[in-house]
């Protein structure tokens, strides 16, 4: 097997399965579509759950380099993705030559494997791809399996950031935890920022269920940041950890905490305190008061890493450092569109709450909503409505073949007594949207992040 060049590569990449789109393809490489993710089966076949299995198998071949890695691994239901910048931006300023791997991506699925500030560039994305592509050849030779999507641009991240020698790999959990695929790591720091019914198709139907499944990112040895703070689950992750034997374990509210949290222009002005410093007057360019409490798990798990207090002014280069593309990012001012990828209820609440807080000039808000099957539209709309007036909402289905039928988000936001029109394009639902909008309104793109990633660049342009 050889991949000429870069088009070979992302051909071969893109033969394997990707939940995420929605593209399934058989034994012979042949793509078919996925059911809606509440049934994930396909051509009568249900799809397995995520599984370590495979990656196993891969990485072994590829002379496993997760184990030189020094991760930062974190779960969540909302905000790891926040976390996993704070984190990697703080190390950065701590003199640290950092890697990271998120997911899912905006503009390019280059952003999801990021080493020294820069993304994975072509060249080096087509070396490793080919590097995977033997070892998963070599891996069915011998009774194997295909690897997923996920799957090979994790086994591309770990390789490259190996290959590299970055000081710290900050990873951030596909789905779940136990057998994400990204769990094929050891973690030096376990993060957990909260838990919230999602992906219950899988690890649900309770969050106690889903706590159990992310608690799996626990390992001997560990040092682990809880921010989750409900008792009940609070005490999943403690058990987990006193089963392993972990290094030390700091939770939300009682070891690190943010302690004051005011609106600034631009962002949030906060004091943090973690378990080995308090850190006053400190600048987050990010919108939300959530955003606090984000900020201080990511300042808890970098100094769990380091294995000391940061600096006052490395505190204040991390985070102001930070960007975070389509949470809560403000794209255009006339009118106020601002972009956030809330794509379950907790989301959607948590967005409302900002929405209110940060720009509460702008009282009439006008919604474009697009979801993904099995989302639920009347529990995001009524979590939305936190935010202040809804005039309208405009449905849209999202670029991907998992999109919801937008006429479901129209029929849910009537039901609720709010105007709602469906738009057939992205680009039709921006626009009913702005010739909607007054002087006092703001515009709301949020839902699925492929919705989010398709709006954004529209916007750019």
């Amino acid at each position: 097997l050889r991949l000429v060049n870069y088009d070979d590569a992302l051909a071969w990449l893109d033969s394997h399965i990707n939940s995420e789109t929605g593209v399934v393809v058989d034994r012979a490489g042949i793509p078919v579509w996925s059911a809606p993710s509440s049934s994930p089966t396909v051509a009568g076949r249900r799809l397995d759950p995520p599984n370590l299995g495979r990656m196993r198998d891969l990485l072994a071949y590829l002379g496993d380099p997760q184990v030189d890695l020094d991760i930062v691994h974190i779960t969540g239901t909302n905000a790891k993705g926040s976390v996993a910048r704070m984190v990697a931006s703080l190390l950065t300023a701590a003199g640290q030559s950092v890697g990271v791997t998120t997911s899912p991506h905006l503009a390019s699925f280059h952003e999801r494997i990021v080493a020294l500030g820069e993304p994975i560039g072509n060249a080096a994305l087509a070396d490793q791809l080919t590097a995977v592509a033997l070892a998963e050849q070599a891996a069915i030779e011998r009774g194997g399996e295909r690897a997923s999507w996920f799957e090979i641009m994790i086994a591309v991240a770990f390789r490259w950031f190996n290959d590299i020698a970055v000081d710290a790999s900050v990873v951030e959990v596909g789905a779940g935890g136990r057998f994400d695929a990204t769990n094929i790591g050891d973690g030096a720091v376990a993060v957990v920022t909260n838990v919230a019914l999602d992906h219950v198709e899988w690890f649900g139907p309770t969050t106690a269920d889903i706590a159990r499944e992310k608690s799996g990112i626990i390992k001997p040895g560990s040092a682990v940041v809880i921010g989750e703070t409900n008792p009940d689950l609070l005490a999943i992750f403690e058990a987990r950890a006193a089963e392993v034997g972990t290094s030390s374990v700091a939770l939300a509210g009682i070891d690190f905490a943010c302690d004051s949290n005011r609106l600034a222009i631009g962002g949030r002005l906060l004091t943090l305190r973690t378990p080995r410093a308090s850190y006053p007057q400190v600048f987050l360019p990010l919108h939300g008061s959530h955003q606090g409490d984000n900020a201080a798990i990511a300042l808890a798990a970098a100094e769990a890493f380091l294995g000391d207090e940061l600096s006052p002014d490395t505190v204040a280069e991390g985070f102001a450092n930070v960007t975070n593309p389509g949470r809560m990012e403000v794209l255009k001012r006339d009118p106020l569109i601002v972009l956030d990828g809330a794509h379950n209820e907790a989301g959607a609440r948590v967005m409302g709450a900002a929405l209110a807080e940060t720009f509460a000039a702008n009282k009439r808000h006008i919604i474009v909503l697009g979801l993904l099957k099995g989302r639920e539209p009347s529990e995001i709309i009524s979590a939305l409505m936190a935010s202040g007036e809804i005039a309208l909402i405009v449905a849209v289905a999202p670029p991907t073949m998992r999109a919801l039928d937008p006429e479901l988000i129209t029929a849910a936001a009537r039901a609720l007594g709010i105007d709602a029109v469906t738009a057939p394009s992205v680009a039709r639902a921006i626009e009913l949207a702005e010739d909607a909008a007054d002087d006092h309104s703001l515009i709301a793109i949020t839902g699925s992040l492929y919705l989010v990633a398709d709006a954004r660049a529209r916007l750019q342009r």
